[in-house]
C-alpha cells in the first residue's frame, strides 16, 4: 500500500506542466453543456468520513453570484472553492494520501519531519535556547509533520517548555491532527470567545491549541513551520496589455460561439483595471507580461515578519515554487492527476506555485527579517545529513521494507522528482543577520 502511495503521490508532487489556457483577449470562454458519463452517474462525492458533498452546490452558488454581480477574481474563486464553509474542498474530508488527491513530503518518509525538527532545534539553540517557546504550524494537513517534529523536540529539548499552536480553518482536518499527536482533545464552545477553538494534550504533556488565523496565535518566541501552505493561498492573475496591468477574471460563459467543453466557467479579460491591478506594483526588473500575485501571501508574510521582529523566533517555509520566472501555474489536482480548475469546483485541489522572489522582496523591503534561501529541498535534506539518517533506518528495517524506504527518500531528494521542485526559505529577525554570518544556518550553506 505504501509503495502504491509513493507511486501515485509523485505525480502531484513535482508535476509542472502549465494548464492549457484559452485566448484571454476574447470576451469570454466557456462552459460545456455536456458532461462525461461518469459525472452523470453520480452527483455526490463521498468523503472519507462518509459525508455527502453535493458537487453542484458550489457551482450554482458561484454562477448565481457572477450573474448578479459580474465576473470574480481568480483569488475569490480559489477562496470559495477551497474554504467555503459548506462545500469547500478542505472543509469536510481527508484530501491527502492514496485515497485522496495528493500526497505530501511528511507522508512519504519520516526522514523529512525528523530533519525539519533537527533543524529547528539546532537554530533554536544558536539563539540561546529561549524558553518557553511556541511551535506553530500553518496549515498542518493531517498533522504528520507536527507529530514528527514533536518527537524530535520532546527528545532533545533539554528541559525547555513549549506549547503547540496549529493554524487550521478546516474542522475536519483539525480533528485529524489532534488524533495524530494528542491523547486527548476537546472543542472549545463558541461562547467562550477564546482565540483558539480546540485544545489538546500530547502523551508527553505538551499543550496544543488550534486557531483559525495566524493573528490569533498568542505573542511569544515562536518556531513557525509552513509546509505547502502558501501554495493554497488565493492568487490574482494579472496580464500586461499595452503597458497596463489588467486582471484576468472568471465568469459564466456569455456566448455560444466561445463555448468549450469540460469547464463550468471561463476566463475573461476586463476592459478596465480592477482595484488589485491598479494598485499592483511589480518587483524591480520584472520582465513577465503575465503573472500570479497573492495579496494573502503578502499579508501572511507581513504578519510573520512582525511576529519575528517583535517577539523573536524562526520561520521555515517549505513549498513548491519558483524565483519569479513562472507565469501560468494555477491548476487543479484530483485523484493524483491534473484536473481542469474551472470544472466541478470544490471537488479538486486548487494550487499555484509560490513566488519566493516576491516573498523575499516583501520582507527584505521593510528590513524586518533576514532571509536564507531559498534552497532546493534535495540540497537541504542532504546538508542535514539525510543520507546518514536513511542508512540508520535501513539498518533497522526489515528486508522487505528497505526498497520502500530508499524510494521514499529518493523521491524527496532526486532533482528529477521533488528534490528541485520544492524549495526551503528560512526567516529570522533582522537583528540576527550579523550573528548568522558568524554561525551559518544549517541546511542553507
Amino acid at each position: 500500500m505504501l509503495r502504491e502511495a509513493l507511486r501515485i503521490g509523485s505525480r502531484r508532487s513535482y508535476s509542472y506542466k502549465s494548464v492549457r489556457r484559452p485566448n484571454l483577449n476574447v470576451a469570454a470562454v466557456s462552459k460545456a453543456n455536456s458532461v462525461k458519463p461518469k459525472q452523470e452517474q453520480s452527483n455526490t462525492l463521498e468523503d472519507a468520513a462518509g459525508h455527502g458533498i453535493s458537487r453542484g452546490n458550489l457551482t450554482k452558488q458561484l454562477t448565481a453570484k457572477m450573474l448578479a454581480t459580474g465576473p470574480i477574481t481568480v483569488a475569490e474563486y480559489m477562496r470559495e472553492v477551497l474554504t467555503n464553509p459548506q462545500s469547500g474542498y478542505y472543509m469536510h474530508r481527508d484530501v491527502f494520501g492514496r485515497e485522496g488527491d495528493f500526497i505530501t513530503s511528511p507522508e512519504i518518509s519520516q526522514i523529512f519531519g525528523e530533519l525539519v525538527g533537527i533543524w529547528l532545534l539546532a537554530e533554536w539553540q544558536k539563539l540561546g535556547s529561549p524558553s518557553p517557546f511556541q511551535l506553530v504550524e500553518l496549515g498542518p494537513g493531517r498533522g504528520t509533520l507536527a507529530r514528527d517534529v514533536l518527537k524530535v523536540l520532546t527528545k532533545f529539548k533539554a528541559g525547555a517548555d513549549f506549547t503547540m499552536h496549529m493554524v487550521e480553518i478546516s474542522p475536519y482536518l483539525s480533528q485529524a491532527q489532534a488524533q495524530r499527536f494528542c491523547y486527548k482533545h476537546e472543542t472549545v464552545p463558541e461562547e467562550a470567545q477564546l482565540p483558539h477553538y480546540q485544545v489538546g494534550t500530547t502523551a508527553t504533556g505538551v499543550q496544543a491549541f488550534w486557531h483559525r488565523h495566524l493573528e490569533d496565535v498568542p505573542p511569544g518566541f515562536s518556531l513557525v513551520l509552513a509546509h505547502e501552505f502558501f501554495d493554497a493561498l488565493p492568487v490574482h492573475k494579472l496580464q500586461l496589455v499595452n503597458g497596463q496591468w489588467l486582471e484576468v477574471l472568471i465568469d459564466v460563459p456569455r456566448t455560444q460561439e466561445t463555448e468549450t467543453k469540460n469547464a463550468d466557467f471561463s476566463y475573461v479579460l476586463p476592459k478596465s483595471q480592477t482595484p488589485v491591478s491598479r494598485l499592483f506594483k511589480p518587483v524591480p526588473q520584472e520582465t513577465r507580461s503575465c503573472l500570479e500575485y497573492s495579496l494573502e501571501t503578502e499579508r501572511h508574510v507581513g504578519l510573520l515578519a512582525d511576529r519575528l521582529e517583535r517577539q523573536g523566533g524562526i520561520a521555515l517555509i517549505m513549498d513548491y515554487g519558483h524565483l519569479g520566472d513562472k507565469t501560468d501555474t494555477f491548476r487543479a489536482f484530483k485523484q493524483h492527476a491534473l484536473h481542469e480548475p474551472l470544472l466541478a469546483p470544490g471537488t479538486a485541489d486548487l494550487t499555484a506555485d509560490v513566488d519566493f522572489r516576491h516573498i523575499k522582496h516583501v520582507v527584505e523591503t521593510h528590513n524586518q527579517v533576514h532571509c536564507c534561501g531559498p534552497v532546493q529541498q534535495g540540497d537541504f535534506l542532504s546538508r542535514m545529513q539525510g543520507e546518514l539518517r536513511l542508512e540508520q533506518l535501513l539498518a533497522n528495517a526489515l528486508p522487505e521494507n528497505q526498497d520502500i524506504i530508499r524510494s521514499g527518500y529518493k523521491m524527496l531528494t532526486d532533482a528529477n522528482q521533488m528534490g528541485s521542485r520544492y524549495k526551503f526559505l528560512a526567516m529570522f529577525p533582522g537583528v540576527m543577520a550579523e550573528h548568522l554570518k558568524k554561525y551559518p544556518v544549517a541546511g542553507f550553506s
